[in-house]
């Protein structure tokens, strides 16, 4: 018998496969460090209220999550490459965008950053609309990359190499994630709110470098796959839209995915308004990844004789557990005497508890919700389908979002809008001197409204798998009298 030549299993990946990995990890680390602090960044720096900055925040999310469809046909059209340089070159000119229009506004004299909580530079100025624009191209930038790098991965693996092609690529989006909502804190620390304009330099600087590895290493694949057009698309989704079982789903789903995004849409603000700025929500935001890592893969080994409905039924009974813990942190503060729970103010140690959870939860839902969704589509527009599986998360960005800034507005208000009296008490109050101000007793409140999502999508995904399970029953027995 004659030995095998074949040459080592990472050998069979391609130049372009390990280039598209190595752009992900860099365009992750930048998305990352800078959405994990976006809120924060839209009223410290640009002064939009609560509201204001939840909805653009929202918007923003939404388009990342709607748009790679789309812009994967258009990808397909003018090759992966080019999309790829035009992604970039979007990007880093977003990302440039929000470190430099914030320095030309301290060169105008409108405003001034240090290391004050709050500032109310532009709160009253139409100038702070000027960061639409911006976030339009890192928006549009962003949907390009979502559908490319994954298509590249598709491409450039066999079917003997396509699970650890992913293996990888999901491996470089959670190490990116991590080190660019890592480096937040660091930079706040040393730098006040200056840093979180100096973050953005950052990011820009991730992208760029990723435009220059794909101009002089991506070289991409001829694909003989048939190309869809953008009105074939767009009657793809109206064809989702009118699957009454998958739309109910979506909704219910949604419920889920509104209360996981409040790790960016509530939390930083709450967590440092509530237990000062020496917390580390961007490192908080950290736990959920690290869990879904460490659990993913025995929960689905568990689960694995357990139908979907099944898995992801019990994923969404733990996640109002989850915001449970994430209010109780505020109910524990007993006079604010400054007492903590292994180092943290117990805001924050519940929080990060409450976090670990949810990602616990997401074990149990996602990678089931994928494999579901996909049963449902007609045979042979499996990948057409699962093109919108993300419509949960298009949906639960606008809601979540929207409804945190109202929530944030009444039960846990930025500093800067309180009276004089209760901004020097809540000064004393997080320096462990005295009770908050009372317009922080209910702050928990917020995280009970996220409770009531999370069971009420809980108790609605129990009931859809119930009206599911006879329909089929119903359709069976038909075929079968037939």
């Amino acid at each position: 018998m004659s030995e095998s030549t074949e040459p080592p299993e990472s050998a069979k990946f391609s130049r372009a496969f390990w280039t598209a990995n190595a752009v992900e990890l860099l365009e992750r680390a930048a998305w990352y460090g800078v959405f994990v602090a976006i809120t924060l960044y839209l009223s410290r720096i640009f002064g939009f209220s609560d509201i204001e900055a939840a909805t653009i925040s929202g918007v923003f999310s939404a388009g990342l999550y709607f748009l790679p469809t789309f812009s994967g046909a258009y990808a397909d059209k003018i090759g992966f490459r080019n999309a790829l340089l035009f992604a970039f070159f979007l990007l880093t000119l977003g990302y440039g965008s929000m470190w430099l229009l914030p320095r030309l506004f301290e060169l105008a004299g409108l405003v001034s950053y240090g290391r004050e909580v709050e500032f109310t530079g532009l709160d009253t100025s139409w100038y702070k609309w000027l960061f639409l624009p911006i976030m339009v191209l890192i928006m549009v930038g962003g949907s390009f990359i979502k559908s490319v790098i994954t298509g590249t991965v598709a491409r450039e693996t066999t079917p003997s190499t396509r699970a650890r092609g992913y293996s990888i690529f999901y491996a470089m989006v959670n190490v990116g994630a991590f080190g660019g909502k890592t480096l937040v804190k660091p930079l706040r620390e040393s730098m006040g709110n200056e840093g979180l304009v100096v973050l953005n330099l950052f990011a820009a600087s991730m992208t760029a470098l990723a435009f220059v590895l794909i101009l002089l290493l991506y070289k991409e694949r001829e694909s003989n796959e048939q190309q869809k057009s953008i009105a074939e698309i767009w009657q793809a989704l109206l064809a989702v839209l009118k699957q009454t079982r998958l739309v109910t789903l979506i909704v219910i789903i949604t419920g889920f995915w509104m209360v996981q995004h409040q790790l960016y849409a509530t939390m930083p603000k709450y967590v440092l308004r509530m237990a000062g700025e020496g917390a580390s929500p961007s490192w908080y935001a950290n736990v959920n990844p690290a869990i879904v890592v460490l659990t993913v893969g025995l929960v689905t080994r568990a689960m694995s004789r357990r139908r979907a409905l099944t898995s992801m039924t019990i994923g969404m009974f733990i996640m109002p557990i989850s915001a449970f813990c994430m209010a109780s942190g505020n109910m524990m503060e007993l006079g604010g005497d400054g007492g903590t729970i292994l180092g943290l103010h117990p805001v924050a140690f519940m929080m990060v508890v409450g976090i670990a959870i949810q990602g616990l939860a997401e074990s149990f839902i996602s990678p089931r919700f994928l494999e579901y969704f996909s049963l449902q589509a007609p045979k042979g527009e499996e990948g057409m389908y699962l093109g919108f599986s993300h419509l949960h998360s298009f949906l639960a960005s606008l809601l979540g979002f929207v409804t945190s800034g109202f929530l944030l507005d009444a039960f846990c208000p930025a500093p800067r809008t309180l009276s004089a009296a209760d901004q020097a008490q809540y000064a004393k109050a997080i320096a462990g001197e005295g009770p908050m101000p009372e317009a922080y007793a209910h702050a928990h409140y917020i995280w009970f409204v996220f409770v009531g999502i999370a069971a009420v999508s809980a108790i609605g995904l129990v009931i859809y798998g119930r009206v599911v399970k006879r329909i089929d029953a119903e359709a069976r027995a038909k075929a079968a009298a037939a």
